[in-house]
């Protein structure tokens, strides 16, 4: 019986980390939720941003924001591609305001600065942690 008690409040913590996806369950996010940086550009570079599947926050979106303005909200176990011009990109992730229940009244920011060169790709990551909530951070496809 103690070995239970003691068991129990570790699982719990552990199913509140993300984990990654394997690619054939990941989506990508539907068209309706991407709102910016969709148009390809000339000499332009793409970054990818995945978000992990876990049970914290799994109910809501999360908005990605690249140099502030918020380009898509993305779902669990999502993918989204932004077309950006090259330089060093600001890409972040905040609540997504545009949902009035309490998941949008969250407390939310985390920020990298991304380089991208022309015709380069990059890969970010959306992971859910047991101490500090959300993250963003780069990732290797």
């Amino acid at each position: 019986m103690r070995s239970i008690l003691i068991a129990l409040p570790l699982l719990l913590l552990a199913g509140c980390s993300s984990f990654r996806g394997d690619p054939e369950h990941i989506k990508p996010v539907p068209e309706d939720r991407l709102l910016a940086f969709q148009q390809a550009q000339a000499n332009g570079a793409q970054i990818v941003v995945n978000r992990d599947f876990g049970m914290m926050g799994g109910g809501c979106f999360v908005a990605i924001e690249v140099d502030r303005k918020v380009a898509a909200r993305i779902g669990v176990g999502e993918v989204a591609t932004f077309q950006v011009p090259p330089g060093t990109r600001v890409v972040g992730i905040t609540p997504d305001r545009m949902d009035d229940t309490l998941c949008g009244m969250g407390r939310l920011l985390r920020e990298v600065a991304v380089p991208v060169k022309a015709g380069e790709t990059q890969h970010l990551r959306i992971v859910s942690q047991n101490k500090g909530g959300f993250d963003i951070r780069a990732d290797k496809p």
